[in-house]
């Protein structure tokens, strides 16, 4: 084995060394930390469709026959959805107030949002109210609970469409 042999080996050594080492320390340090100490965190998470904005029509008879023959429903009806409107309330101060878009090229799908907020662990009281429609004057679908959140514990709420209420999980 000549002396160029022999460097080359030993620089292929010091650098598998270095790499090797490079991933031992980033593999635990340095030290990960989600949270602070005292901190949990709830999860909003919801999917609804709002409201049609607007009413159906009857067509008349003129009407339907100014339409190609394929189009010749009998109701007009409007595609386009109210946005939502998100409250969450944390001992009565609000740390959520959020406008919803319906997804879509029409604005005719649903609104959805998933939002983190990081509270204090211990007892906390929760409002969390939702308005599908934005002439309603009040929030038609409300959930409040007073839960105690450990360090670290992560609180999932989330509106179920289907039985039309919020779910504390």
């Amino acid at each position: 084995m000549n002396t160029s042999d022999a460097r080359r080996w030993l620089g292929q050594g010091v650098a598998y060394a270095l790499f090797a080492a490079f991933i031992g320390y980033f593999s635990n340090s340095p030290a990960y930390q989600h949270l602070p100490p005292d901190q949990a965190t709830i999860k909003l998470s919801v999917r609804h469709s709002g409201q049609l904005l607007g009413e159906c029509k009857q067509r008349d008879s003129a009407e339907l026959a100014n339409l190609p023959a394929t189009m010749r429903a009998p109701m007009d009806c409007p595609r386009e959805r109210s946005p939502l409107e998100l409250v969450l309330e944390v001992n009565g101060a609000t740390v959520l107030h959020d406008i919803v878009p319906p997804r879509g090229l029409h604005r005719d799908g649903m609104a959805s949002s998933y939002r983190r907020i990081n509270v204090p662990a211990g007892a906390i009281t929760l409002r969390v109210r939702m308005k599908d429609h934005t002439a309603q004057a009040d929030f038609p679908y409300t959930a409040e609970r007073t839960v105690t959140l450990q360090p670290a514990q992560v609180l999932v709420i989330d509106f179920d469409s289907q039985s039309r209420r919020f779910k504390f999980l």
